[in-house]
């Protein structure tokens, strides 16, 4: 049976970005934090069951023009299991303000991937952060419907409180071969070094109780209701081949904002930034570019 958590100095040993990498303590947790570049400040925020190895070849492109800090979630990779009250969205939302205020970090730009979108949003709706702009890549932004929802939550709670559950899954998806057909199935194709990495995470106990934990807490329905009192500009990147998040959604959040525009990511899945990380660079860039966080085009409203 796998260890219960994932240590840093084996683990970890060859972990992507690791001389970029240090251990902060903020909000009562032990948070791992990538921090690299210079200039205008930039958020990664990843989501439900990833790390900050899924920034791993985004990051470094961004730092050429950006100071970038990215970071395991609670309960996530290397960070610490948080506490009840930290696994909702208002409290993880709550708890990575103290971790930037930690680290004397005011993001100018959030991009966030599936669930980091909706903790960005949250935090900017709740005066946490005031980027110039939120970009979503894939945004978790509306809740399980229908009997889907109602049979979710309940299960969700279930496996979460079960404390056998995280271990018998961490013992399945250990097996390289099955994380790549899990993979497979968000309609992302990674590569060998993007499958072992997950395998890697998913092979420990901790990280599957900290994303059961973190998606048996979660309700979007307030979320949902507050969105259309968000100023802050919001791009909507939706993966045209997203089996996960699909990308009409994108256009349902964005019939609720003003301030919001979709951009389709083209022949790319859920894991899209990990596809092509040049793709959504470029994005990144642009969006930058267009609210005048970087020099070009002038601001728009």
């Amino acid at each position: 049976m796998p260890r219960d958590a994932l240590a840093w100095d084996s683990d970890g040993r060859d972990w992507p970005n690791r001389d970029a990498c240090r251990f902060v303590e903020a909000a009562g947790l032990r948070w791992l934090v990538t921090e690299m570049g210079d200039g205008p400040a930039l958020l990664l925020v990843h989501g439900t069951g990833a790390s900050t190895h899924s920034w791993r070849d985004v990051a470094p492109l961004l730092a050429g023009s950006f100071r970038v800090v990215a970071f395991d979630l609670p309960g996530h990779g290397f960070t610490d299991q948080a506490p009840p009250a930290q696994r909702t969205l208002p409290g993880m939302a709550a708890a990575v303000g103290d971790l930037l205020r930690a680290l004397a970090f005011d993001p100018a730009v959030v991009v966030g991937h599936s669930a980091g979108a909706a903790i960005a949003v949250r935090m900017a709706l709740d005066g946490t952060i005031a980027p110039a702009a939120i970009v979503s890549l894939n945004g978790a932004f509306i809740p399980f419907r229908g009997a889907v929802g109602r049979f979710f939550s309940p299960i969700a709670k279930l496996l979460a409180l079960n404390p056998l559950v995280p271990s018998i899954v961490a013992w399945r998806a250990s097996d390289p071969d099955i994380v790549a057909r899990i993979l497979k199935d968000t309609g992302s194709t990674l590569d060998a070094r993007g499958v072992a990495l997950y395998a890697r995470l998913a092979g420990h106990p901790a990280h599957v109780a900290g994303a059961l934990a973190m998606m048996a807490a979660w309700d979007l329905d307030p979320l949902l209701d507050d969105l259309p009192s968000l100023k802050t500009p919001l791009v909507l990147a939706a993966a045209t081949e997203d089996r996960t998040v699909p990308p009409g959604q994108a256009y349902e959040v964005k019939s609720l904002l003003r301030r919001a525009r979709v951009v389709k990511l083209r022949r790319l899945g859920h894991l899209a930034h990990e596809e092509r990380p040049d793709t959504v660079v470029q994005l990144i860039d642009d969006v930058a570019r267009q609210y005048a966080v970087l020099p070009g085009p002038e601001a728009q409203g």
